[in-house]
């Protein structure tokens, strides 16, 4: 009846993060930092789960001398975005069919 969701895109940062690449073609750790209101600590850890689980690509290079971390997101982490907003879709039309 319900179909799963993601558990790794169930995490506000997580989520936010994956949702705000959805529309861009990369994002730098700042920007990422800024929407989501995360420490830099905390959203780290997210980016690197996020990397780990193939969603996101990350990129470190330097600009004018200074650390620039980037992220872009993958084509599995697209699709696992969609299907994740299917699910949610799905939670959505069984409440209001009753």
């Amino acid at each position: 009846m319900f179909k799963s969701l993601d558990s790794l895109l169930n995490s506000e940062i997580r989520l936010a993060v994956i949702s705000l690449l959805v529309s861009l073609e990369k994002a730098d750790f700042k920007f990422l930092k800024e929407k989501t209101r995360a420490s830099s600590g905390n959203l780290s850890v997210q980016l690197q789960k996020l990397n780990k689980a193939g969603y996101i690509e990350i990129n470190k290079s330097f600009k004018n001398n200074y650390p620039l971390t980037t992220c872009k997101i993958t084509t599995k982490g697209m699709e696992a975005f969609e299907k994740y907003v299917d699910a949610i879709q799905s939670y959505i039309n069984i409440s209001k069919s009753n």
